[in-house]
């Protein structure tokens, strides 16, 4: 399965969290709402999920996970 860039990844998730605030703030203005729904939408497609809430657990755990550390000669990890 390919997996999205951390750096897009990371920004989508900040996008998400401003979104959301802005939303929370004003939940009757429906271009904020859109706004959220569309970086949600986006964060679901990326991760393969089918709620923002899954996608966003998805790519924190994604994001949080550190990068493979280099495999040696017979298989000894460095």
């Amino acid at each position: 399965m390919l997996l999205p860039d951390k750096t897009v990844l990371a920004s989508l998730l900040r996008r998400y969290r401003v979104w959301e605030r802005l939303s929370l703030a004003e939940p009757h203005d429906p271009a904020r709402r859109r706004r959220l729904e569309d970086v949600a939408y986006t964060l679901c497609v990326l991760m393969g999920r089918r709620t923002a809430r899954e996608a966003i657990i998805a790519a924190e755990n994604y994001l949080a996970r550190s990068a493979p550390r280099a495999v040696g000669m017979a298989g000894e990890r460095h």
